[in-house]
């Protein structure tokens, strides 16, 4: 390959580190503390913040008056009229508020403004490097088995062993989920007979929490009383407040008799949050549960381009669902997850083994798809405590561990420019072309970077300044040979290349073996070291060749010279 094509190679792999490194840049530059703290909140208090500030902040405007201007910060508001069409040479709040129908327009669009500023900023959290509970602090959470109603599921009382053992089962189900939903390093551990902890890196966020606890694995089907179901709508059109108790949830009027089961039919509104559609009077008796269902994935409907979940039933599973819709077609059939209708659908034929249920946002849908492809836990989860817990290193021993990767960073760099010249400055600037590769990398995966991550990394940067050493003492030796200086390259590079890759083969094989039967601690060691060896690879063998390569053509001299120094 030419120098050109090399150069261009190595300028696409650096705008693409910039570009993953370009969330979690942004995040801890660019993003306020007040919104970090409100993305980190609960989607209920995004809500509320949000129709505060659309109420503060309509008011305030309208109390400005008809030819005031308008103030810098309500720019936005200039902007959603542009986009609607309407023109002003002049924008004051009388002309603006021609762009809009009323009052509760305007503030409508406001409170998107702040919704979408947090929601993007929730979203971007979820896509940042972040720092572990022993770094920064987390949360940790207390589950407690359901003993009740895993003994309903049963028929008799369960003994000791038999709940021990499902809660053992349960504590895999939740690393698989934790895995799945890129919640890194992770504790999870069991307290006691009938609880589980478990700690999280990063900020108390509930809906983190609740994306691998929620779906407790009760998905089923239910055919649904389409004429109880309109009688049961005209009540709650004309009273809504009677079909709630004072803890507000739902009452079942006395219509619905006995043998029948009332639900709410919910969709999400703008925050993901759960509203309310209208009540569905179900058929219980006739059913068809979670599980039988053997693998699942979230995808998108060819017609429609819907969020869809599509799942394959067993054998069993495709039977009994089979006789289901063939026995009634025609009949609408209601979709429930954890205890609300999510969709309704018209049986239209039979149905065996592959079903394809919608009625999700794209999020739902791919939390949908890995509940159920987790399977679902033998005895439910319910959650007894949330709490924020410290740094578990302290903050002294963090600012001195950190000082002492600092200071030995830079030793190792003052030492390569000390021993090798100029040489040794390339292998600094490849040093740390590999420091911003490996933490772009990381920062595309989400990862959590802990202390013994932190000590992945530093180990891979002393094998990428072994390499380099590798390849100077190589070239060095042809250099003695009396080769010419690109000879002496070409054939030191060579000679080195083996020795390297040896090496760092072995160290990738230990790595993904660290990887796949350790902790999770010694999964973030070795995670970082497999990807800092893959760099490193590349910054040594690739990108220190193309420099010398191109150095050798603008002042051989110096380059022998660097080559001259120090001796082992």
């Amino acid at each position: 390959m030419k120098n050109a094509g090399r150069i261009a190679l190595v300028l696409l792999v650096l705008i693409v580190s910039a570009v993953l490194l370009y969330p979690s840049i942004k995040w801890y530059c660019f993003v306020s503390e007040d919104v970090k703290n409100l993305a980190t909140g609960s989607k209920e208090q995004i809500r509320s913040y949000s129709r505060a500030k659309a109420s503060e902040d309509g008011d305030a405007l309208l109390a400005l008056g008809g030819s005031a201007a308008i103030p810098k910060e309500y720019s936005y508001l200039i902007d959603e009229a542009k986009d609607r069409g309407y023109k002003s040479s002049s924008w004051d709040v009388s002309s603006l508020m021609g762009a809009f129908k009323n009052k509760s327009d305007l503030y409508s669009v406001i409170e998107n403004h702040y919704r979408k500023e947090i929601m993007d900023a929730k979203a971007l959290q979820n896509r940042i490097l972040s720092l572990g509970l022993d770094l920064k602090g987390g949360v940790s959470v207390l589950l407690e088995a359901d003993v009740a109603a895993f003994e309903e599921k049963l028929g008799h009382a369960p003994s000791a062993e038999e709940i021990s053992s499902a809660v053992s089962q349960d504590i895999e189900i939740l690393s698989s989920r934790i895995d799945q939903y890129g919640v890194s390093e992770p504790d999870i551990r069991k307290q006691g007979d009938n609880q589980i902890l478990i700690e999280i890196p990063g900020e108390a966020d509930t809906e983190r929490v609740n994306s691998f606890l929620q779906g407790k694995g009760s998905l089923y089907f239910c055919l649904v009383d389409a004429s109880l179901t309109n009688k049961v709508n005209s009540l709650y059109q004309n009273d809504p407040n009677s079909f709630f108790d004072e803890n507000g949830e739902l009452v079942t009027p006395s219509i619905v008799p006995n043998g029948k089961l009332m639900l709410g039919y919910y969709k999400s509104d703008d925050y993901s949050l759960d509203v309310l559609e209208s009540l569905v009077v179900l058929d219980p008796t006739v059913t068809l549960d979670g599980s039988y269902i053997e693998s699942s994935q979230q995808s998108k409907d060819n017609v429609t381009n819907r969020p869809v979940v599509n799942f394959t039933l067993s054998s069993e599973g495709g039977r009994l669902f089979y006789e289901l819709t063939s026995k009634h077609k025609g009949e609408p059939l209601a979709v429930v997850l954890d205890g609300k209708v999510r969709s309704v659908a018209t049986i239209n034929d039979a149905i065996s083994s592959n079903v394809q249920i919608s009625g999700f946002t794209e999020k739902e849908a791919q939390a949908l798809a890995i509940t159920l492809k987790s399977a679902s836990f033998p005895i439910d989860l319910e959650i007894v405590s949330m709490t924020s817990v410290g740094a578990t290193l302290g903050d002294d021993a963090v600012k001195t561990g950190l000082m002492a990767i600092v200071i030995g960073f830079m030793l190792v760099i003052i030492f390569m420019i000390a021993y090798y010249s100029l040489s040794g400055l390339v292998a600094d600037i490849a040093l740390l072309l590999n420091l911003f590769i490996m933490v772009s990398l990381l920062s595309a995966l989400s990862f959590t970077v802990t202390l013994t991550s932190i000590a992945g990394l530093i180990l891979t940067l002393g094998m990428a300044v072994d390499a380099n050493v590798i390849i100077y003492e190589r070239i060095k030796e042809e250099l003695k040979k009396g080769k010419s200086a690109y000879a002496a390259l070409e054939s030191g590079f060579k000679r080195a290349f083996w020795t390297i890759m040896d090496s760092n083969v072995t160290t990738i094989i230990a790595a993904l073996v660290l990887s796949t039967l350790g902790s999770s601690s010694v999964k973030g060691f070795a995670i970082t070291l497999a990807i800092g060896i893959a760099s490193s690879l590349f910054t040594s063998l690739y990108f220190s060749h193309l420099v010398f390569s191109l150095f050798i053509k603008e002042d051989t001299k110096r380059f022998m010279i660097s080559f001259k120094g120090g001796k082992r």
